[in-house]
């Protein structure tokens, strides 16, 4: 049976991002695919006063069980009132890839799903991004499309190469399709390998620093659409000190190299409304487990490690949610 996500206690992104775009920050789009990351991503942006946007990949609702996760954030909203915390949060869908998954997810009481047909030809974008939106609008539920084609691999999607938005397509993609906001490639990346080493430079303290974003292309789009939310895709920094924890303690990353936060600052001062960080978080508590395993090895209580591991999530959406994306007091 269908269920809305407002009897769940959700919104969609459509205030939000309003909100977001007249007062110059971006929303926090934080990926999670177990309990201890919804804790975190509810006490962060409870503590920071964050509007938030909990989202999950068509891996991660498999990876939860559709039904289950739909009780996880039911609960993660709860959780949220009985801490006192008054702030907008919306359960959103990353990179739907077909109409009936995100039907699957709109009945189930998402507030807001993306379908990404950027791996179609325009016109067939076009077809697939219209027929959702018509579908989710008579649910008022928000639907981000996506132009352009970013690189790297993150759960299911997977591309060899970056292929920037073309901006002189985007007008006429939002005036055909409905969509409610944008996902656009200014040289994001996902996955915690963005860049070849190649690509990059070593600043001062030797550490790798790739090319700048886009920001002409990102200006062009506002032109052309001005005042239209727009979204960035693999948009995490990978923290060297977490890096360093991981590979201090038996992990192999090698050359992982993110977007640099005064980038992404930039970025939220402009039209991007919403920034996406799934790397990072996945980054945090794999640093925090295996120093754990480390310095503990006879430790088997899972509490014990996942514990830490949620506690310094905490402390990183934080850090994004005041100094990289300003979303901090505008709950």
């Amino acid at each position: 049976m269908a269920i809305s996500y407002k009897d769940l206690g959700f919104v969609n992104t459509r205030e939000m991002f309003k909100k977001a775009i007249e007062g110059k920050y971006a929303v926090p789009a934080y990926n999670f695919n177990n309990m201890e990351q919804i804790q975190a991503i509810v006490t962060a942006c409870g503590k920071s006063n964050s509007p938030v946007i909990m989202q999950v990949s068509s891996g991660a609702r498999k990876y939860a069980n559709p039904i289950l996760l739909r009780y996880m954030g039911q609960g993660a909203v709860q959780m949220a009132r009985d801490a006192g915390y008054n702030i907008p949060i919306a359960l959103h869908l990353d990179h739907g890839d077909t109409f009936e998954l995100c039907v699957q997810c709109i009945e189930s009481g998402f507030s807001s799903v993306m379908i990404d047909g950027s791996h179609h030809d325009y016109e067939k974008n076009i077809e697939l991004t219209s027929k959702v939106v018509e579908y989710a609008h008579k649910y008022d539920v928000t639907v981000e499309g996506e132009l352009g084609v970013l690189s790297g691999i993150e759960d299911d999607v997977v591309a060899a190469k970056s292929i920037y938005t073309q901006p002189d397509q985007v007008e006429d993609f939002v005036k055909k399709t409905g969509v409610d906001s944008l996902a656009i490639s200014i040289g994001t990346s996902h996955g915690a390998y963005k860049f070849k080493p190649e690509q990059c430079t070593k600043n001062a303290e030797g550490v790798l620093v790739p090319p700048p974003l886009r920001f002409d292309i990102l200006e062009e789009i506002e032109k052309r659409i001005p005042g239209f939310p727009i979204v960035l895709h693999g948009a995490s920094s990978v923290v060297p000190s977490y890096v360093d924890i991981i590979n201090n303690n038996g992990g192999k990353l090698k050359a992982a190299v993110g977007i640099p936060a005064s980038e992404l600052r930039k970025a939220a001062k402009s039209a991007v409304c919403k920034i996406n960080i799934d790397s990072d978080g996945r980054l945090v508590m794999t640093a925090m487990v295996r120093k754990v395993f480390m310095e503990k090895p006879d430790e088997f209580d899972p509490r014990k490690y996942l514990g830490p591991a949620r506690d310094e999530l905490v402390k990183m959406m934080i850090d994004k949610n005041q100094n990289v994306l300003g979303s901090a007091g505008n709950a």
